[in-house]
């Protein structure tokens, strides 16, 4: 069991003004995994106040020197990476080779990332516009509230340009995965950064978090999470004019055109990158699988076969594939679409509401596929978050990308077609950030973040610094 019994503030390890601590749950084995001490109001207030003080300085400090302290956080996470990946494992139940190649390989590299483009910002000579000198500086405190899901990615995503960028920070973690936010914080420790330029104070959204977003000397909150939760950053963060980033909810659909090699692209949609990575519980997951009506059997089988192979269990072995989902109240919400599915009537083709075989104990969801799925129905609209897949019949190109577009979120998308041209023509036609043609992988690189409700803004790569950065004309 991981204990950490202070929070950082100011470059020290404190004691909690609460007294009050977070139990966090292993959904694997429903065992306590650690436990952290709770931030009060109290506690974020001195948070910001330690962050305020840090700003002038660390905005003055060279950028070549703040890159440097970003490339020694990327050699700790790298070396930490075994450990950590045993801290997410325990916490979030995400299986110990996603944990190590996802969850700490994808905080290794966008870390290392910001190397390169923080050096290469340093380098930009001031652009001139007429009589005009345009420079860039820090927004200033930032605040972060990240998710459980990825839970040392998200933080890098956030702190990598913002520390690049010349801001200081307060992060809360979720409440579901502290664990990974304070290993993460020992080694801002021992990397040696300025006092008060990285904070940490976990607890409640309604209170740490709300305090955070109001608080008049934060000048930026950035936040991954659900729409409401979005919603309600935004809400907070408008009396005081805040700059507000937002990734958030998505329903992404993944459409397969005729000629479609359906051999690639129907297994993807489920194993690999598909709806069981990470029990299903990515953002960005293409949880809709568009398909010609007059193939949908055919998609059917390839499915079932491919969720078949899927190995549930342990996240501890080294063979599982997928784990539990990260609490029992998110596997509640899960099995809750399921029967909502049935009760709708989609056809279900795999799994359902038992727990997968060995699996009774935990917070185990089957992976689930679902056939004969309209528009209408509440799996086709809503975020499920969990292993679930809708197969949707169409009866031409245009209805498919009509039903792609019919959704609040706009966060990613997927085509796949006989031809690269064929499929790039429909994926620019998609309304979201981001689009994989023909199975194209993720690029830590590209500017992340969504259309409509799944947020403003955009994280990683050199837009994800733009976000940090003010813009300041000097009229010479």
């Amino acid at each position: 069991m991981k204990v950490f019994d202070k929070l950082y503030i100011g470059g020290h390890w404190v004691a909690s003004t609460g007294g009050e601590w977070l139990d966090v749950i292993n959904p694997a084995t429903l065992e306590l995994a650690g436990k952290v001490p709770l931030a009060t109001i109290d506690d974020a207030d001195a948070a910001v106040d330690a962050a305020a003080k840090a700003f002038p300085a660390w905005a003055a400090t060279p950028i070549a020197k703040r890159v440097d302290y970003v490339e020694k956080l990327a050699a700790a996470i790298a070396e930490n990476a075994e450990n950590m990946a045993h801290i997410v494992t325990a916490e979030l139940g995400s299986p110990i080779n996603l944990s190590r190649q996802v969850q700490l390989g994808l905080g290794v590299g966008v870390m290392s990332s910001y190397v390169d483009i923080g050096r290469e910002f340093a380098s930009r000579p001031v652009e001139t516009i007429g009589n005009s000198e345009i420079h860039h500086d820090p927004v200033g405190v930032c605040a972060f509230i990240t998710p459980w899901n990825f839970p040392l990615h998200q933080i890098v995503a956030k702190l990598a340009p913002a520390l690049v960028a010349g801001c200081t920070v307060v992060l809360k973690p979720s409440s579901e995965t502290p664990l990974t936010a304070f290993a993460f914080a020992e080694l801002v420790h021992k990397a040696g950064l300025p006092a008060g330029v990285f904070n940490i104070v976990p607890g409640p959204g309604r209170t740490v978090g709300e305090r955070l977003c109001s608080h008049p000397a934060v000048d930026m909150v950035s936040i991954t999470g659900s729409t409401n939760a979005g919603i309600r950053v935004a809400q907070l963060a408008a009396p005081t004019i805040k700059r507000v980033t937002q990734e958030l909810g998505g329903k992404s659909a993944c459409i397969l055109l005729d000629g479609a090699p359906l051999d690639q692209a129907v297994p993807a949609a489920v194993e690999g990158a598909g709806i069981t990575l990470n029990s299903g519980q990515v953002c960005a997951a293409l949880s809709r699988l568009i398909v010609p009506r007059a193939r949908q059997e055919e998609v059917i089988a390839l499915a079932c076969a491919a969720a078949e192979r899927v190995v549930v269990g342990d996240p501890t072995a080294e063979t599982t594939h997928m784990g539990p989902l990260v609490s029992q109240a998110q596997q509640q919400s899960v099995l809750s679409f399921i029967h909502k599915g049935l009760e709708e009537g989609a056809r279900i083709v795999a799994g359902g509401l038992e727990p997968p075989p060995g699996c009774e104990r935990g917070a185990y969801v089957q992976p689930t596929i679902f056939a004969d799925v309209t528009p209408d129905m509440t799996i086709a609209k809503e975020e499920i978050f969990g292993p679930v897949l809708a197969i949707m019949p169409v009866d031409s190109e245009e209805e498919a990308i009509a039903i792609a577009n019919n959704s609040e979120f706009g966060l990613s998308g997927g085509v796949w077609a006989g031809d690269a041209e064929s499929a790039k023509r429909v994926a620019l036609q998609l309304r979201t950030g981001q689009v994989s043609v023909n199975g194209g992988q993720f690029n830590a690189l590209a500017p992340f973040g969504g259309y409509k409700q799944s947020g403003n803004g955009r994280e990683l790569g050199p837009y994800g610094l733009h976000e940090y950065l003010e813009i300041k004309a000097l009229q010479l």
